[in-house]
Protein backbone atom coordinates (compact mmCIF):
# COMPACT_ATOMS: atom_id res chain seq x y z
CA UNK A 1 0.00 0.00 0.00
CA UNK A 2 1.79 2.99 -0.92
CA UNK A 3 1.08 6.37 1.25
CA UNK A 4 -0.75 9.21 -0.13
CA UNK A 5 -0.15 12.58 1.45
CA UNK A 6 -3.59 14.52 1.92
CA UNK A 7 -4.11 17.78 0.04
CA UNK A 8 -3.12 20.72 2.71
CA UNK A 9 -4.78 23.47 1.05
CA UNK A 10 -8.25 21.90 0.04
CA UNK A 11 -8.13 19.18 2.21
CA UNK A 12 -8.14 15.12 1.85
CA UNK A 13 -9.57 14.31 -2.18
CA UNK A 14 -12.23 12.32 -0.89
CA UNK A 15 -13.98 14.44 1.59
CA UNK A 16 -17.44 15.48 1.38
CA UNK A 17 -18.44 18.48 -0.42
CA UNK A 18 -21.47 20.24 1.72
CA UNK A 19 -23.56 23.85 1.59
CA UNK A 20 -24.18 25.36 5.11
CA UNK A 21 -27.73 26.48 4.72
CA UNK A 22 -28.41 29.70 7.54
CA UNK A 23 -31.48 29.36 9.80
CA UNK A 24 -31.51 33.10 9.51
CA UNK A 25 -31.49 33.19 5.86
CA UNK A 26 -34.64 29.96 6.12
CA UNK A 27 -36.57 32.46 8.25
CA UNK A 28 -36.75 34.94 6.30
CA UNK A 29 -39.88 36.04 4.51
CA UNK A 30 -39.25 35.75 0.60
CA UNK A 31 -37.22 32.56 1.77
CA UNK A 32 -40.73 30.93 3.38
CA UNK A 33 -42.38 32.93 0.19
CA UNK A 34 -40.63 30.56 -2.27
CA UNK A 35 -41.90 27.79 -3.96
CA UNK A 36 -40.34 23.65 -3.17
CA UNK A 37 -38.92 23.64 -6.15
CA UNK A 38 -36.87 27.36 -5.92
CA UNK A 39 -35.93 26.14 -2.05
CA UNK A 40 -34.52 22.64 -3.34
CA UNK A 41 -32.42 24.27 -5.91
CA UNK A 42 -30.86 26.91 -3.75
CA UNK A 43 -28.37 24.43 -1.58
CA UNK A 44 -27.42 23.09 -5.39
CA UNK A 45 -26.19 26.45 -6.83
CA UNK A 46 -24.75 27.35 -3.20
CA UNK A 47 -22.46 24.07 -3.51
CA UNK A 48 -21.14 25.55 -6.72
CA UNK A 49 -19.17 28.04 -4.66
CA UNK A 50 -15.90 27.23 -3.55
CA UNK A 51 -15.75 28.90 -0.44
CA UNK A 52 -14.32 31.94 1.19
CA UNK A 53 -10.74 31.33 0.28
CA UNK A 54 -11.27 30.45 -3.13
CA UNK A 55 -14.83 33.07 -3.80
CA UNK A 56 -16.50 32.46 -6.85
CA UNK A 57 -19.20 34.21 -6.23
CA UNK A 58 -20.53 36.37 -9.23
CA UNK A 59 -19.23 33.53 -11.46
CA UNK A 60 -21.34 30.48 -10.11
CA UNK A 61 -22.87 28.48 -13.04
CA UNK A 62 -25.51 26.07 -13.35
CA UNK A 63 -27.58 25.31 -16.50
CA UNK A 64 -31.26 24.62 -16.58
CA UNK A 65 -30.28 21.53 -17.59
CA UNK A 66 -28.27 20.21 -14.93
CA UNK A 67 -30.69 22.20 -12.14
CA UNK A 68 -33.59 20.18 -13.66
CA UNK A 69 -31.57 16.74 -14.00
CA UNK A 70 -30.44 17.53 -9.99
CA UNK A 71 -33.70 17.89 -9.32
CA UNK A 72 -35.14 15.40 -11.06
CA UNK A 73 -37.83 18.06 -12.48
CA UNK A 74 -38.60 19.35 -16.03
CA UNK A 75 -36.20 22.35 -18.15
CA UNK A 76 -39.36 24.46 -18.05
CA UNK A 77 -39.82 23.79 -13.86
CA UNK A 78 -36.03 24.25 -13.32
CA UNK A 79 -35.95 27.63 -15.48
CA UNK A 80 -38.97 28.60 -12.89
CA UNK A 81 -36.89 28.18 -9.97
CA UNK A 82 -34.22 30.38 -11.04
CA UNK A 83 -36.66 33.41 -12.09
CA UNK A 84 -38.47 32.64 -8.26
CA UNK A 85 -34.82 33.09 -6.92
CA UNK A 86 -33.93 36.00 -8.40
CA UNK A 87 -37.63 37.82 -7.77
CA UNK A 88 -36.49 36.95 -4.39
CA UNK A 89 -33.21 38.71 -4.07
CA UNK A 90 -31.20 35.19 -3.65
CA UNK A 91 -29.52 35.18 -7.15
CA UNK A 92 -28.46 38.73 -9.44
CA UNK A 93 -27.44 37.19 -13.12
CA UNK A 94 -23.75 38.68 -13.42
CA UNK A 95 -23.32 37.61 -16.95
CA UNK A 96 -26.10 36.47 -19.50
CA UNK A 97 -26.07 32.89 -21.28
CA UNK A 98 -24.72 33.08 -24.67
CA UNK A 99 -23.98 31.05 -27.16
CA UNK A 100 -20.51 31.34 -29.21
CA UNK A 101 -18.99 30.94 -32.51
CA UNK A 102 -18.52 27.52 -32.12
CA UNK A 103 -21.82 26.86 -30.87
CA UNK A 104 -20.54 26.04 -27.26
CA UNK A 105 -23.15 27.18 -25.06
CA UNK A 106 -22.47 29.16 -21.71
CA UNK A 107 -24.73 29.25 -18.88
CA UNK A 108 -25.33 32.22 -17.08
CA UNK A 109 -23.01 33.11 -14.22
CA UNK A 110 -25.00 34.21 -11.17
CA UNK A 111 -24.41 35.70 -7.43
CA UNK A 112 -25.84 34.54 -4.44
CA UNK A 113 -26.30 37.69 -2.29
CA UNK A 114 -25.87 35.81 0.97
CA UNK A 115 -22.05 35.98 0.26
CA UNK A 116 -19.50 38.23 0.20
CA UNK A 117 -18.10 39.00 -3.41
CA UNK A 118 -14.50 38.48 -3.94
CA UNK A 119 -12.36 41.35 -4.04
CA UNK A 120 -15.21 43.72 -2.19
CA UNK A 121 -14.44 45.59 1.19
CA UNK A 122 -17.82 43.70 2.35
CA UNK A 123 -17.47 40.99 5.08
CA UNK A 124 -21.21 39.76 4.25
CA UNK A 125 -23.22 39.73 1.05
CA UNK A 126 -25.80 42.20 -0.20
CA UNK A 127 -28.57 39.85 1.01
CA UNK A 128 -31.49 41.64 -1.05
CA UNK A 129 -33.69 38.97 -0.36
CA UNK A 130 -34.30 41.15 2.84
CA UNK A 131 -35.93 43.96 0.82
CA UNK A 132 -38.21 41.97 -0.83
CA UNK A 133 -41.98 42.24 0.16
CA UNK A 134 -45.45 40.56 -1.14
CA UNK A 135 -46.07 41.81 -4.42
CA UNK A 136 -42.62 43.98 -4.74
CA UNK A 137 -40.78 41.18 -6.36
CA UNK A 138 -37.32 42.07 -7.52
CA UNK A 139 -35.94 42.56 -11.63
CA UNK A 140 -36.05 39.06 -13.50
CA UNK A 141 -33.22 38.87 -16.44
CA UNK A 142 -34.63 36.01 -18.53
CA UNK A 143 -32.37 33.78 -21.30
CA UNK A 144 -32.96 35.45 -24.76
CA UNK A 145 -34.90 33.23 -27.33
CA UNK A 146 -32.20 32.40 -29.95
CA UNK A 147 -34.99 31.99 -32.67
CA UNK A 148 -34.88 35.07 -34.63
CA UNK A 149 -36.61 33.27 -37.67
CA UNK A 150 -39.81 32.50 -35.46
CA UNK A 151 -41.80 29.41 -35.71
CA UNK A 152 -43.46 30.73 -38.98
CA UNK A 153 -40.25 31.70 -40.41
CA UNK A 154 -41.48 36.13 -39.89
CA UNK A 155 -38.65 37.94 -38.95
CA UNK A 156 -39.05 39.67 -35.35
CA UNK A 157 -36.25 42.46 -35.08
CA UNK A 158 -36.65 42.63 -31.14
CA UNK A 159 -36.15 39.22 -30.72
CA UNK A 160 -33.26 39.22 -32.74
CA UNK A 161 -31.58 42.33 -31.31
CA UNK A 162 -31.80 40.50 -27.80
CA UNK A 163 -30.27 37.26 -28.57
CA UNK A 164 -26.74 37.43 -27.19
CA UNK A 165 -23.55 36.01 -28.56
CA UNK A 166 -19.93 35.42 -26.59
Amino acid sequence: MTYKPRNKTRGPSNSEHFAKMLRSTMEEPAWQALNPTAQALYPWLKLEWHGPRYNNNGKIRLSVRQAASRLGVSTNTAARAFHELQAKGFLVVTETACLGIAGHATSPAFELTELALPHVDRAEGRKLYRLWRPGNDLRIIKAAVHNPAGDRKNKNAVISLATSRC
